[in-house]
């Protein structure tokens, strides 16, 4: 699907993530979006397999969060974030935290995943300092984990692309425990792995080698996302927990794919049963409407920078647009649509059908791997010469085709909405294994 309007300059605009070059020579272009469908440049449906970018679960455009954001531009679109409030930011973090796991009650505005990553690290540095351990400065993080792309992510973070180019600059005192994939003993796995919950002690040996007393927090993703879905094996998560309280360690979730549905309810500790010190969170938030994050921490986190002058700032960090009018109508707008739809139970509902439908993939000619968990799934192909090639070539014709998928190299992503019924699922997984096998 060529660009319609052949006047238009794509040069100016750096695209993220994207093959520049490759893109602005055969660009694939949306001008609008309703529930489970982009539209083309020419008019034409393109069915959304990823539900925006892991974002939208409940559907584009819904008419609640649009009469919502509509309302609330007309009434106040900014208010200073610093010294000064307004109703709606309390309401969402009341809403958000009402939702999280027991003892989690006090929630901090971001822009992004990013930012609430690099404001959890802030506040876990900070909250050992204030307790008189300012010797606790070091952060585990995990390889090919993802946690944006500010420094202090890309610092914990575990993607070798996203490092390389900054590695100098890249912050010290970081340490990262091995993934928990390994493709010859959790091939085509459904849900969580059997194999792999031993690897939780290395932590203990990152103990061991930087002393415990000097390890400040270890962050995670739950479910591994934008590396191409990667499960937690059984009992992985439960350890990391013990093996934190045992030493002082914060244990810190990286939700901002995982919560508000994903995995089938608010938080992934309604899966796993593991309760973290802090979340961060993001996309699902607004549904993908604006941009917005948060970080949510456990009571005695919070009550801990409550210390002092009450006319002293207790935490110096925050940015101009934490917690935005318009992000914050669209979050409480949200929150109704989770609440009211049923979504999470709806998304819980699904996992099978999707479970099946990506598993009939077994056995296709250079299908390596199949995994899932909720509804997040990944379908791993064979590498080529090139790899990344056979990926990004099932990306682009499926998008010819009609259909949008995320490629991560050479693994397939899905990411569907929430309300995907049987035929949903039929026409993405149809026209993929139609692509599979003549790409």
């Amino acid at each position: 699907m060529q660009n319609q309007n052949e006047n238009q300059n794509l040069g100016p605009y750096w695209m993220p993530f994207t093959a520049n070059r490759s893109f602005k020579a055969s660009p694939r272009m949306v001008v609008s979006a309703q529930g489970h469908y982009y539209t083309a440049e020419d008019g034409s449906k393109i069915l959304d397999a990823f539900s925006g970018l892991w974002t939208t679960g409940a559907g584009h455009c819904h008419p609640k969060i649009v009469e919502a954001v509509q309302k609330q531009a007309a009434k106040l679109d900014y208010s200073a974030a610093f010294q000064l409030g307004h109703p709606q930011a309390f309401e969402l973090a009341e809403r958000v935290c009402e939702l999280a796991p027991e003892g989690i009650n006090h929630c901090f505005f971001t822009n992004s995943g990013s930012e609430a990553v690099d404001t959890a690290l802030k506040i876990a540095l900070g909250y050992h300092r204030l307790r008189g351990e300012g010797h606790r400065n070091r952060l585990i993080g995990r390889e090919r984990g993802y946690h944006g792309v500010n420094f202090g992510g890309i610092s914990v973070g575990g993607i070798s692309p996203n490092r390389k180019m900054f590695s100098t600059s890249l912050l010290p005192n970081v340490d990262h425990l091995p993934h928990t994939f390994n493709l010859e003993k959790q091939a085509f796995s459904k849900g969580q792995p059997e194999w792999g919950g031993h690897l939780a002690a290395e932590l203990e040996r990152l103990v061991a080698l930087h002393d415990g007393s000097n390890l400040a927090a270890v962050i995670v993703e739950p479910v591994a996302g934008s590396t191409g879905i990667l499960v937690p094996p059984v009992g992985y998560l439960k350890a990391l927990r013990e093996i934190c309280d045992k030493h002082g360690i914060l244990l810190i979730f990286d939700e901002v794919i995982t919560a508000f549905g994903r995995i089938g309810g608010a938080f992934s500790s309604d899966r796993f049963g593991v309760v973290p010190d802090i979340i961060t969170c993001a996309k699902g938030l607004t549904n993908g409407f604006v941009p917005m994050g948060a970080v949510l921490v456990k009571d005695e986190i919070y009550q801990q920078f409550m210390q002092g002058p009450e006319n002293a700032i207790e935490l110096f960090h925050g940015y101009t647009y934490s917690g935005h009018p318009l992000a914050c109508a669209a979050g409480l707008a949200a929150m109704d649509i989770y609440r009211d739809e049923g979504v999470f139970e709806q998304a819980r509902s699904n996992e099978k059908i999707f479970e099946d439908a990506l598993h009939s993939f077994k056995g296709v000619e250079n299908v390596i791997d199949i995994r899932n968990f909720g509804l997040m799934g990944a379908i791993e192909l064979a590498p080529s010469d090139q790899p990344g090639a056979r990926g990004f070539a099932v990306h682009t014709e499926c998008f010819r085709q009609g259909l949008f998928v995320r490629n991560g190299m050479d693994i397939l992503q899905f990411s569907p909405f929430f309300d995907g019924d049987e035929d949903y699922y039929s026409q993405i997984f149809d026209t993929v294994r139609k692509i599979i096998n003549t790409v």
